[in-house]
């Protein structure tokens, strides 16, 4: 082998070595990019608040004007309310911080010189009262007490047709039991319901809390009142709901996983899926239904919607494909959010360019759409044509070119191939003045679900996991339209016991959120 021969040699060795390196080097910066992603996503903060890029970004010598995302102003130093009746503060918003306890019941409490002490210590008079000095005020929590009520019927007889050996005994009529032998009522049954799918107490908590109260109640029961009150009574309610939820022209879904024990044909370990479909934020009723389903496929919320061809918001899981005649809306909060979680840990370094760039573009849309919050539909249509519009083209045109520039499994590679993907969707709210931006409304309709889940972990079996979308729809539409959800539940619990509603409809649209009476009863 000549001199020239054996260089060349060496030089393609070298080469070739130095590709693998790089080749390595971008694995090895891939993998940390994943590790730092997984570790913010177990035990970082779980805001999409870009704080590190508020106020007015410089990026690539262009100055961006971003809507700042950073929490309004706090006074950590703020006093607690109180409800003085002197002197009367206004606060910043201006009413009064009277007003925030004006439906708590209140009483006074005066406290007294012992009647012997009531002896001027200099000549020895006698004290005389002259009035009341205040002091202060304070909020006392009274625990709840459980009572046992038993239910008698008063009896009547007509002497005359007792002479004359006709019947002649009366009784008045009684309520329906929410249960038939049981010692379940509404407002134990509401309560029971509302701890475990708002305050997210599960039932073995629940349990010892009824013990401590001196009724002790086991959780099998308070699992049973739950099945039984759902399938039989709420059932019906979230039928109808159901029904007027697809009349709206403007709907958002959204799924989740829950693990379903004793499902027959599935592991204990396979994942099931709650889904959510609620109507939108310019919708005459506020409707949250929840539905319960063996796997995450498309099917799902093709049959559920079955009817429905207005606009539907979602993510961007593409089972919502199958879907058909529907004007299909996606999310921009995702595509945030995937720029978000591009963003590497020192904002100074050149990595945070294009995730930064990504968000002030979508921050920009936000602003916009706060600004437009209040317009009609179609001013607000005129407005988003002609302020988002070419917000979008740029930021079309720039995710092009930089899409070219960065690996395609890298965390801002995923988030541009994202968008890109999905852009005509994402364009769809520009076509209504009524669609939204975001599918912010499925999210936070489903969240208290993700909560609770946190809790209890699982669903006992497919029963349960379908009574818990029951009472979640009750509760999530309840607190859409103004309502207690505990109220509102007692109030359907103490009504359809022993009513007709299976033959008269009407009974059902008295029991929607929206009634009047419901209105004047259960409010919040």
């Amino acid at each position: 082998m000549t001199e020239n021969s054996l260089i060349r040699t060496l030089q393609n060795t070298i080469e070739s070595q130095n590709k693998t390196i790089e080749g390595l080097r971008q694995e090895l910066k891939k993998a940390n990019e994943n590790m730092e992603y997984l570790i913010q996503k177990l035990y970082g903060r779980k805001t999409e608040r870009t704080s590190a890029i508020d106020g007015q970004l410089v990026i690539n010598d262009i100055e961006l004007g971003l809507f700042n995302e950073a929490e309004k102003e706090r006074d950590s130093a703020a006093l607690e309310p109180v409800p003085f009746d002197e002197p009367i503060k206004r606060t910043r918003k201006g009413y009064k911080r009277k007003d925030l306890f004006k439906d708590l019941p209140s009483h006074d409490q005066v406290f007294k010189i012992e009647e012997s002490k009531q002896i001027c210590p200099t000549d020895g008079n006698r004290l005389s009262v002259v009035g009341n000095k205040f002091v202060r005020s304070e909020i006392r929590y009274v625990p709840a007490e459980v009572s046992v009520v038993n239910i008698y019927q008063e009896t009547y007889e007509c002497r005359t047709c007792k002479k004359e050996n006709r019947p002649g005994m009366f009784n008045p009529t009684t309520p329906e039991p929410v249960l038939q032998h049981s010692y379940a009522t509404a407002s134990s049954v509401a309560w029971t319901m509302y701890q475990k799918f708002v305050q997210a107490v599960p039932l073995y908590r629940q349990e010892k809390d009824w013990k401590q109260m001196g009724f002790p109640l086991s959780r099998a029961t308070l699992s049973n009142w739950i099945l039984k009150t759902s399938e039989e009574w709420l059932n019906p309610v979230v039928e109808k709901l159901h029904e007027e939820l697809l009349k709206d022209k403007y709907l958002h879904a959204d799924e989740t996983p829950v693990q379903v024990l004793n499902e027959e044909g599935k592991k204990n370990t396979t994942k099931s899926y709650m889904w959510v479909y609620s109507s939108s934020t310019n919708a005459k009723h506020g409707i949250r239904i929840f539905k319960y389903a063996k796997g995450r496929t498309g099917d799902n919320a093709k049959d559920f919607l079955k009817g429905f061809n207005g606009y539907l918001h979602t993510d961007g899981y593409t089972g919502y494909g199958k879907v058909k005649d529907i004007h299909h809306c996606l999310c921009w909060a995702h595509v945030r959010r995937y720029f978000k979680d591009a963003l590497p840990k020192d904002m100074e370094s050149p990595e945070a360019t294009l995730p930064a760039t990504g968000i002030a573009y979508c921050n920009q849309l936000f602003d916009w759409e706060q600004k437009f919050k209040n317009l009609s539909p179609e001013d607000r249509k005129k407005m988003r044509l002609e302020k988002e519009k070419p917000v979008l083209e740029a930021f079309w045109a720039w995710a092009e070119s930089s899409n070219q520039k960065v690996l395609p499994k890298s965390n801002i590679g995923k988030a541009l191939q994202y968008a890109l993907n999905h852009r005509e969707k994402l364009e769809t709210y520009l076509e209504d003045g009524n669609c939204v931006i975001s599918n912010n409304i499925a999210e936070n309709s489903i969240r208290p679900f993700t909560i609770g889940r946190k809790n209890w972990t699982f669903c006992g079996s497919p029963e349960g996991a379908n009574a818990s979308a029951c009472v979640y729809s009750l509760v999530e539409t309840a607190k859409a339209n103004g309502l207690n959800p505990y109220k509102y539940l007692e109030f359907v619990l103490s009504r359809l016991p022993g009513s007709n509603f299976k033959t008269n409809p009407k009974i059902l649209d008295s029991m929607m959120p929206w009634a009047e009476l419901i209105q004047k009863t259960c409010k919040s």
